[in-house]
């Protein structure tokens, strides 16, 4: 079945809604395999260009509907009227499914009639794709096939490979299962492989790669201040915001080991908060508390001045970390002096920052290495593992507020689980309208807040000691199979069942 025209194009957009099903808040993971068996089903026998114009179909289907939130951005947020968000929402999710346009062309001028082309060829090219817009123009590594398996057959794999390994295994399952489908028999070395694969996955799910530290179990507690997100930069509301973080923090000085306060929890500079900050660090430094808060921070360097989106330590704990990767039109604007200006959007608070350097180190509590991660940042593998082995808890403030009441938070949420469950660490998760959460080294959640409400969420946090084999190596071993795969099907002409 390949179905020309655009009755298979409307079944390729279905398709990749699919996958969005698949993720939070849905977690209808088999769909992610359905997703794949039926987009390689509607490529066969189309040529390279018609395929383009199908993947496109594709991947728009899955960023128009994954990505929604990007609208309620747009419009509710940057105040563009309904038309114009429309727009340029259509050009975002657009401009994103260029890369599975990519990825079918690609697949239909030199992957599919090669010798496992079909299989393995398909799997690794779309896992190439879903890793080169995890970079490209500063990436969007989001709706990755992988994330919808936190609780599934093949959960065991993410602390081996990575997300990408599942991805991989979910897309091969799908190809396969449309191979069968379409010769109407088992396909007996692809099919056994596919199998085999789903089935180690429990097997190796059994396996503890990392253990308790020597450390004792931490008590960490965050503040959700949920201030709306269209007051949070009104200058008559940043003293009364001051305030309220004081006030909401001080129970928790004398339980907490760390409070944590969400990303840009202070609407301001550091240079201008400097002496509250003060005052505040005294007061966590003398219950023995480290504070951990977001906040902007101006830089000169020789005579030029650079802000960075920042998170410091305070208290029984230091360190400061400038944001590495920043997200487009939000925090930085490409053409900056052709946009800025055109439509408030463009010119949203905070949204003309310097990423930081690659070469930084990660904050202090107590005796704890700390890796942090600003909002976007948690979504980035290969920016997660780099901080192994020295990390002993990973640390990640956000603002989700600009996702409204949209699906955004949760699929954040799912892929800041991924990264626990990669490395091996707990992770905790504060923001400043939800979902605030504590997730422990297996990736699954031990606490977690409201969204849309005023409170503070304490746990327990247990450090972590060994490595996994993902965070050992990052994603280059199941790249590099994906590299391999496509060489293979390049090299050797000819079909296979």
């Amino acid at each position: 079945m390949s179905l020309q025209g655009w009755p298979g194009h409307l079944l390729a957009f279905a398709a990749g809604t699919l996958v969005t099903l698949s993720l939070a808040p849905f977690g209808l993971w088999p769909l992610g395999i359905a997703s794949t068996a039926l987009l390689a089903t509607l490529l066969n026998h189309l040529t390279p260009r018609q395929a383009a114009l199908r993947g496109w179909c594709y991947g728009f289907g899955l960023f128009a509907s994954g990505a929604s939130w990007v609208y309620v951005s747009i419009h509710v947020y940057g105040y563009a009227p309904v038309p114009l968000a429309l727009l340029l929402t259509f050009l975002y999710t657009g401009g994103i499914a260029l890369v599975s346009a990519g990825f079918c062309y690609l697949y239909a001028r030199w992957i599919r009639h090669r010798l496992a082309g079909k299989q393995l060829g398909f799997a690794a090219l779309f896992v190439l794709c879903e890793w080169f817009r995890s970079w490209f123009l500063t990436g969007f590594p989001w709706l990755y096939l992988g994330y919808g398996h936190l609780n599934s057959p093949l959960t065991g794999w993410a602390p081996v490979a990575g997300v990408f390994a599942i991805s991989f295994i979910v897309a091969y399952s799908g190809a396969v299962l449309a191979d069968c489908l379409q010769q109407r028999k088992f396909i007996r070395l692809h099919g056994t492989v596919a199998i085999c694969l789903w089935l180690l996955g429990p097997l190796v799910n059994l396996i503890h790669w990392v253990e308790p530290s020597d450390q004792a179990p931490i008590n960490v507690a965050m503040v959700q201040a949920n201030i709306p997100q269209e007051i949070k930069w009104d200058r008559y509301q940043y003293q009364p915001t001051l305030q309220l973080y004081q006030n909401m923090s001080e129970p928790l000085w004398a339980e907490a080991d760390i409070v944590i306060w969400p990303e840009a929890a202070i609407p301001g500079y550091y240079h201008n908060a400097r002496g509250f900050l003060s005052a505040m660090s005294t007061t966590a430094r003398e219950s023995n508390t480290t504070l951990i808060t977001g906040i902007a921070y101006r830089e000169l360097n020789r005579g030029e001045k650079r802000y960075y989106n920042s998170i410091m330590a305070f208290g029984n704990g230091e360190g400061l970390y400038h944001k590495q990767r920043l997200v487009p039109f939000g925090e930085t604007l490409p053409l900056d002096t052709l946009l800025r200006g055109v439509i408030e959007f463009f010119d949203l608070p905070m949204s003309n920052f310097t990423a930081g350097s690659s070469e930084q180190a990660g904050l202090r509590a107590g005796d704890l290495q700390l890796a942090p991660f600003i909002c976007y940042e948690v979504v980035y593998p290969e920016l997660v593992s780099s901080w192994f082995p020295s990390a002993d808890i990973l640390i990640t403030i956000s603002n989700d507020a600009w996702f409204g009441e949209s699906m955004g938070p949760l699929q954040h949420l799912e892929m800041a689980q991924m990264r626990a469950l990669e490395v091996g660490r707990y992770l905790v998760r504060a923001t400043g309208n939800g979902v605030s959460a504590i997730v422990n080294e297996r990736g699954q959640i031990t606490a977690r807040s409201e969204q849309f409400k005023q409170q503070t969420l304490s746990g327990e946090v247990i450090p972590f000691r060994g490595t996994t084999p993902f965070a050992a190596t990052g994603c280059w071993p199941i790249l590099l199979l994906c590299f391999g795969g496509c060489l293979l099907a390049l090299l050797r002409p000819g079909k296979t069942s």
